[in-house]
């Protein structure tokens, strides 16, 4: 893992704005589908607002960077994503050093993983971003080559795999049964932020 300075953070946090932002009509498609249709809308919304703060962000130690990006989600996005994505982000910064470790990043991001369940009151396997953010941090723990590359295939996997899913959780369980066949917006974006991570990192 390239080790981070002011640099990579900038690289990373940048990455990951501006996908979730090119990919907002993504997402605002699929959340059409089985949600209030505004996932993208508010996502994009959100991640725009961290980046009128790039310069100041990448200069931060990065725990309090990863806090400042999760207090800007909470506030901007809204609706159900902006406290889990803000308490994703904010669980990392509290656990994070500001250079860490393959294997402390790993620990971090289970910790982000239990606090979103309690958070959103899910599990693993009701069709939301745990169901990417979960395999994810499985394979990141198990280190070994090429990690970066085999993120980015299991983030993506991971959203394929919530389409034949039932929602249970969100606005989409209230379609029952219609909500299988369609990926899940969350779980889409999650996917879009590790790839971005990843294509840094590994790059």
């Amino acid at each position: 893992m390239r080790t981070m300075d002011q640099n990579l953070q900038r690289e990373l946090i940048m990455a990951v704005a501006t996908s979730v932002i090119a990919n907002a009509e993504e997402l605002t498609s699929l959340d059409q589908a089985i949600g209030d249709g505004d996932h993208g809308i508010n996502m994009k919304r959100g991640f725009e607002a961290v980046l009128t703060d790039i310069d100041g962000l990448a200069t931060r130690p990065l725990p309090d960077a990863l806090h400042a990006i999760g207090m800007a989600l909470l506030m901007k996005i809204g609706g159900a994503s902006g406290p889990l994505y803000g308490t994703l982000f904010m669980t990392l910064g509290k656990e994070l050093p500001a250079s860490p470790s393959t294997e402390e990043v790993a620990r971090a991001l289970a910790a982000a993983i239990a606090a979103i369940k309690t958070r959103g009151k899910s599990e693993i396997g009701e069709k939301t971003m745990l169901d990417v953010l979960a395999p994810v941090q499985a394979e990141l723990a198990g280190g070994g080559a090429e990690l970066a590359a085999r993120l980015r295939r299991r983030a993506f996997a991971a959203a394929d795999a919530t389409t034949p899913m039932k929602a249970l959780r969100g606005r989409a369980s209230f379609l029952g049964d219609r909500s299988i066949g369609h990926m899940d917006p969350g779980a889409r974006s999650s996917s879009l932020m590790v790839a971005a991570v990843c294509d840094v990192i590994g790059g």
